[in-house]
Parts: structure tokens; sequence; C-alpha cells
């Protein structure tokens, strides 16, 4: 969740190290007196995410100057619309320009980037989700922005859910179908009776013995479309299932298609580009 606190912390830090001892030009070549007015433009069709980003960058970088008219989070805008309107001191808005276009731009890439696999699945019941692929320090920010774009977010962190994968089974001795079950079943019984317990898998022949310990959902991990077909049908609505792995803009329809509850896409994150904005002055 992105709260006022980690928005004020991480705008603190973006603007400490971009001027860690102060803004030297503005400091020499902007008299003190002098007031810019600027308009946040945007210079190639997105969807907006990290308004309040925008607002708390400008605070931070001079409470007096005016942010107005902010377009609204999670709606799609057009190459050439006015985003924002900033006025006031010139020192504070030359200042804060480039941290808070830093910011909205990396946020609307993720949001826009979401937008397009959520289109490209609306015609199926699966929802696209985020993963823990995110920018380490900004990970509330990017998960923000993923639900902006009309996606979902998985886990935040290691301390939401339990996740269990390949590693996790072989540090806990499961090395057939019946030791999976008997360490998943163990797992269950000392978990929350209101914690989620997901398991990854990436054969077929894994699924039955997951399923024996009534996890919450199961991870299909770099499976075949065909492969996806047999799974769902195995887990028979027993249990969430969840594709994952190398999912692009190419393959998410086919992969939405075979029926999965969930697909998980790490490019949502790691992989968005950052949008074209840009602070113009009137």
């Amino acid at each position: 969740m992105l709260t006022r606190q980690t928005i004020e912390t991480v705008v603190q830090a973006a603007l400490a190290e971009d001027a860690p001892w102060g803004d030297l030009t503005v400091e020499l070549a902007i008299p003190e007196a002098a007031r810019l007015g600027a308009r946040l433009t945007a210079r190639e069709r997105g969807v907006f995410a990290g308004g309040a980003l925008l607002l708390e960058t400008f605070r931070q970088a001079d409470p007096r100057i005016e942010v107005r008219a902010v377009h609204p989070e999670g709606r799609p805008f057009a190459a050439g619309e006015v985003l924002a309107r900033i006025d006031g001191p010139a020192r504070g808005v030359l200042t804060g320009e480039r941290v808070a276009l830093n910011l909205l731009q990396r946020m609307s890439g993720i949001a826009t980037l979401t937008e397009r696999f959520v289109a490209a699945v609306a015609h199926t019941g699966a929802r696209i989700a985020d993963t823990r692929k995110t920018t380490p320090g900004l990970r509330a920010l990017e998960k923000h922005a993923v639900r902006a774009g009309g996606g979902a977010n998985h886990r935040f962190g290691l301390s939401d859910a339990i996740m269990v994968k390949d590693n996790h089974l072989a540090a806990l001795g499961a090395v057939d179908a019946a030791s999976t079950t008997e360490a998943l079943r163990g797992l269950r019984a000392r978990a929350g009776h209101t914690t989620s317990i997901i398991v990854e898998v990436d054969r077929l022949d894994q699924i039955d013995a997951v399923l024996a310990a009534a996890p919450t959902g199961i991870l299909l991990d770099n499976f075949s479309t065909e492969d996806l077909v047999r799974a769902v049908a195995i887990i028979d609505g027993r249990a969430v299932a969840e594709a994952s792995g190398g999912v692009t803009l190419d393959t998410v329809a086919a992969i939405a298609e075979t029926g999965v509850d969930v697909i998980s896409v790490g490019q949502l994150t790691h992989g968005a580009r950052a949008l074209d904005l840009g602070l113009d002055a009137d």
C-alpha cells in the first residue's frame, strides 16, 4: 500500500540524492524572487500514475509551490495533454522538476504497460498480477502503478503469504510425492488459518501431491499452453491456478485462454519503459 509515510520518505531521499548540498545552478543563476509557471505535458499516450508523488515533490522542494489540475490517477491521457499545472518560486520548481518527472515517468510507464496486459486478457476470466521483481525501495510505488493500470497486486513481500518454491521443498527434504504432501501438510498445520499457501510446480506430475495438502493456490511455472490446459483440468477449482514465467504481451492472451485464474507478470515492473513526460514553462 502506498502510504503517506512512504511517499514522504521516497521523495525526501530522491531530492537529497539529486541536490545533496543544494541546487548550485538555481542558487547562482535564478533570482530568489523569480516565479515560474509550468505545464506537465504528455509527449505520448499513456495511463497516469503518481499524482501524490508529484504533489509531495514540489511540496518538499518549496511549500509555496502550487500544483493544480492534476490528472486523475489511473486514467488514460493522450499525447499533448496537460496533466498538471505548477506555479511558484522558480528555484523550487526547477529543483523539483527532475525528481517529479523521474517518479511520474516510471509509475506511468508501469501503469501503461499493465493496461496493455489487462486489455489483452479482457475476453477471459484471468487476472493480471505483478510480482516481487521490483526496484528495491520503490516497491510500494510500482505496485500502486500496477493497480492504476488495472492490474492486481501479488503478495507485497515475504511477510504477506507463504509461497513454497522448489528450493523450499528441497530444504524440507521433499524428494517425492509422499514427502512433498507430508511437508506441505506440516506447513499448513503450523500456519495460521487465514494464511494463504501457494506452491510452485514446474511439472504436471507434481500437482496431485500438492493438491493433497489443500493449498490456497498452485503456481504453474513456465508451463506450455497445452500443459496449462491439463493443469487447470487437474486442479479443477480446488486451488487458484496461477500461470507464471516468461509471460509477454505476445503470449498472455493464449495463456489466459487456458482457463488459469491469475497470470503473474514480472515484466510489469522490471520491464516497463519510462513514459515520455515533460515540464514545459509557460
